[in-house]
């Protein structure tokens, strides 16, 4: 919930701020904490363990890591990288299929027809954005003719808004001719000569 919208709601910033912990699946709540701690739990009893025996364990597993270290690790081919030579013909190049008129004159009228629905979808969200500025100035001005100190606890800023993530389409252009790197491989490829 956002702090511009707090006085619209004609709720205190306390109670903003609860909500908006209470509301997010990432914060828990400290009434979830207390449920999921354990209520009767004995802490078990732990096993004698022989030094003995427990040092001879150490020494095992020491002795496998140096082992281990001994033989370095292979490196698996990725066939994956490698485009094969029958690709690489520029004779295969698609033409892009030839549309009918009919067809191309129904996909830019429907074209046309998605321009001015997302126009008149952008147009209202603007509107409402509108709306809801105006009604939060209204607010804030009556809020300041009721209590001065409850107008600035309003237009305080929210400090559980950030930090805030927002991901969405990416709006730039792939690069043209860009060679994406391979990453550490060990070249095995075989190579047969005459």
């Amino acid at each position: 919930m956002s702090w511009f919208v707090r006085p619209a709601l004609g709720l205190s910033p306390r109670a903003v701020w609860n909500a908006s912990v209470r509301g997010s699946h990432w914060k828990m709540s400290l009434l979830a904490l207390r449920e999921s701690l354990p209520m009767r739990a004995e802490p078990k009893k732990k096993k004698k363990v022989d030094p003995r025996r427990e040092q001879a364990m150490r020494d095992r597993l020491r002795k496998r890591l140096k082992r281990l270290e001994r033989v370095p690790p292979e490196l698996i081919p990725i066939e994956d990288f490698i485009t094969p030579t029958k690709f690489l013909d520029e004779s295969r190049i698609r033409d892009p299929p030839k549309l009918p008129a009919e067809e191309s004159e129904q996909r830019a009228l429907l074209m046309k027809e998605w321009s001015r629905y997302k126009q008149k979808e952008h147009k209202k969200e603007a509107e409402m954005i509108q709306s809801v500025m105006e009604a939060q100035q209204q607010a804030l001005q009556e809020l300041r003719l009721v209590s001065e100190e409850l107008y600035q606890a309003a237009i305080k800023r929210d400090q559980g808004l950030f930090p805030l993530e927002l991901q969405g389409p990416c709006f730039t252009p792939p690069i043209a001719d860009y060679q994406a790197p391979d990453g550490k491989y060990r070249n095995i490829t075989k190579v047969y000569t005459q």
